[in-house]
């Protein structure tokens, strides 16, 4: 009887010990959800088969999805041809968006100076927000069709976009030219290369975008010299023949290169699919987070040049202020992406949205002569170049890699509203007078709501654990 009792506490024990275990590891795999992507779905076990030729059931085999993390390649030849396909694009895109300041400072000085600066910063605003707004369809089609025909479209409206911007002389035909008919062809060209890049990586996805982000800061670079340099020269329909043609050569290697490695996945169009994302607090908190911070991250692009001038630097020398930031920006779009993928990407983002409010407001406020303008483009272009990066890959963690494209849609169409009105806004604060107070007090300040949203979306995955990765 002794015995009897012996046997059964430790059937006990051994159960309790069970129990325990498995509730360990439950509690392991809930902080794992919350810090890793929600795109780690269960293998698939294929079910036993008989054996024709053998009598007998063959053994059961695992094959793993096509979704599942030990799927992406996170490298190889083929991915990193997509990521280099991505950052021609995103040079031709956001690159070509990157030197708006370049056309308001020239639009405002000499073709259309008959006009105000709030109203000159419509076409570089519109710029922007056409390239967004395109999103949801973009997405889509991508979605459905994947990036094959929506790069071919893109490339042949951007170029003709531009073509028609070097023939016009009226301000409704900048406005058609270069502020609609360009920017929805960047679009075209833009969403295919995010969503493709994420389906190539997983561990490394954040210094992949980061890689192909910085094709946006050289196109940065290299635009501005270019139209500053070349229109004294050959004049300015000519100038923006030159850099049509560069984006149609560097589009074509993209058309070649740009491939998705999951087959598209036709669904009928709903417009609840676009909306559905926002019923998420993580994604809402995502979107109006990066919705504030678009209010103010291109009002230094778009007005450092003015306000340089402004604060008594030379002409020649103002003209290379942008090639300064986005220089920089370089830096600041692969560097916080490989320490995003180390830290946690969330981490990373939130530090540098509030790096970069804090200099807007602390340094570039009260700047009144070179040095300091100077040191300010340089920094701003490494912080805000974060941002850039880091969205898409903070958006694909929390993101079934399947909806990549719709979901790229939904925030970026969202964002879009906010990258319209930023410029035009801090345009009517400038009015016609020289201080820049205002128009930087409010791109600071915008920055700094949108940072401290960003910390609250950290809060939604992980609460206020400080040293947790995510």
């Amino acid at each position: 009887m002794a015995m009897d009792h012996k046997i059964e506490d430790a059937f006990q024990d051994k159960e309790a010990f069970n129990d325990q275990s498995s509730s360990r590891s439950r509690s392991l795999d809930d902080v794992q959800s919350h810090t890793e992507a929600n795109i780690m779905p269960e293998t698939e076990t294929q079910p036993d088969h008989p054996d024709v030729e053998k009598g007998d059931l063959a053994k059961s085999s695992t094959v793993i999805s096509a979704m599942d993390p030990r799927s992406f390649p996170d490298g190889g030849l083929q991915a990193w041809l997509v990521v280099f396909g991505g950052f021609c694009c995103l040079f031709c895109s956001f690159g070509w968006i990157n030197c708006i300041g370049v056309f308001q400072d020239y639009y405002q000085t000499t073709l259309l100076r008959q006009y105000s600066p709030s109203t000159v910063s419509w076409i570089v605003s519109l710029e922007t927000f056409m390239m967004f707004l395109g999103g949801p369809i973009m997405g889509k089609l991508y979605d459905n069709y994947g990036p094959k025909y929506l790069l071919l479209v893109g490339t042949f409206l951007h170029v003709f976009g531009l073509m028609m911007t070097s023939i016009s002389t009226e301000y409704y035909q900048f406005i058609l030219a270069q502020g609609i008919c360009s920017p929805i062809g960047a679009s075209a060209v833009f969403y295919p290369a995010l969503s493709a890049v994420s389906t190539w990586f997983f561990h490394r996805r954040a210094f992949a975008f980061g890689i192909m982000a910085s094709g946006s800061s050289l196109g940065g670079v290299i635009f501005p010299i270019l139209v500053q340099n070349l229109i004294p020269k050959i004049g300015f329909p000519w100038t923006m023949r030159v850099s049509a043609f560069l984006i149609l050569g560097l589009l074509i290697i993209a058309n070649f290169t740009v491939k998705s490695r999951l087959p598209p996945s036709p669904k009928p169009f709903s417009i609840m699919a676009f909306v559905k994302p926002l019923s998420e607090p993580t994604f809402a908190l995502l979107t109006i987070g990066a919705f504030f911070v678009f209010f103010g991250i291109f009002i230094p692009f778009t007005f450092i040049q003015l306000q340089a001038q402004a604060a008594g630097m030379s002409i020649n020398l103002s003209n290379y202020l942008l090639a300064i930031l986005n220089a920089a920006s370089i830096f600041g779009r692969t560097v916080p992406g490989y320490l995003g993928d180390r830290f946690g990407r969330f981490n990373v983002i939130v530090i540098f949205n509030f790096f970069s409010a804090i200099i807007i407001l602390a340094l570039w406020l009260p700047s009144r002569s070179n040095a300091p303008i100077i040191v300010f483009a340089a920094l701003y272009g490494f912080g805000s170049g974060a941002f850039v990066s880091m969205v898409p890959a903070c958006l694909a963690q929390i993101s079934n890699i399947k909806e990549i494209g719709i979901r790229n849609g939904t925030i970026f169409a969202i964002v879009s509203v906010a990258a319209l009105c930023g410029n035009p806004i801090a345009g009517a604060l400038l009015g016609d007078g020289t201080s820049f107070t205002k128009v930087i007090i409010f791109a600071g300040v915008v920055y700094l709501v949108g940072a401290a949203i960003f910390l609250l979306t950290r809060a939604t995955l992980v609460k206020w654990e400080v040293f947790k990765k995510v």
